[in-house]
């Protein structure tokens, strides 16, 4: 599977001007970066409970979701942690093009131009979710997990999933296999192992400043 990073200000990935650039995706079920191995306190290594060893005692950092194909599956994964009330704030799935555009301000013009299913929507997405919320930090997933719903450009497995922080937007591409359930699980997967890099991301910039 590959996926392809898409990088950019909210208004420039918004706009379609991006760069993209090729790489490896290793984030597939069955293939995960996090172990396996379940230790006395939980899935210690899975993302969700990093984001908490990061948040859960520093509440300097808030961050919200906004889904399309995942349904809701990173804000259960999020909330399924005790402790996460302390920085999470919550998650619009806007599954119709009619909820994108009223509940997250995705504009009309991109939806018509780019589609749902596009780096383009899935950023507009994320900056939406981050208003809508006034978190520091939101992450989004739009694609088509199947069985229907493809086209010739657009197969299912087609998962964008971009986060949203200060300005500025960052999105993938990725193409995962597997069933509805694979695709929806690997687009939650690799929505909240993107969350925990921006997190960390923020985190070291505040401690340089």
């Amino acid at each position: 599977m590959i996926a392809r990073t898409t990088s950019g200000t909210n208004r420039d990935v918004a706009n379609g001007a991006t760069s993209r650039s090729s790489q490896t995706n290793r984030l597939a079920r069955g293939n995960v970066e996090w172990s396996t191995q379940r230790d006395q306190n939980g899935w210690a290594d899975r993302p969700e409970a990093q984001l908490n060893a990061l948040l859960a005692t520093d509440q300097r950092v808030t961050v919200a979701a906004a889904e399309s194909c995942s349904g809701g599956g990173v804000a259960q994964r999020i909330t399924s942690v005790s402790g996460s009330s302390a920085y999470f704030l919550g998650s619009i799935v806007a599954y119709s093009n009619q909820a994108k555009q009223q509940l997250l301000g995705v504009p009309a013009e991109t939806l018509a131009r780019f589609g749902a299913v596009s780096a383009e929507c899935a950023q507009a997405m994320a900056s939406g979710a981050r208003t809508a919320f006034g978190a520091d930090i939101a992450v989004s997933t739009t694609g088509i997990a199947g069985p229907t719903g493809a086209t010739e450009r657009k197969p299912v497995g087609l998962v964008y999933i971009a986060v949203s922080y200060r300005e500025t937007g960052h999105c993938e591409e990725h193409h995962f296999s597997g069933d509805r359930g694979d695709v929806v699980q690997a687009a939650v997967d690799r929505g909240l192992a993107l969350l925990v890099s921006a997190v960390r991301t923020v985190l070291a910039s505040e401690a340089q400043s």
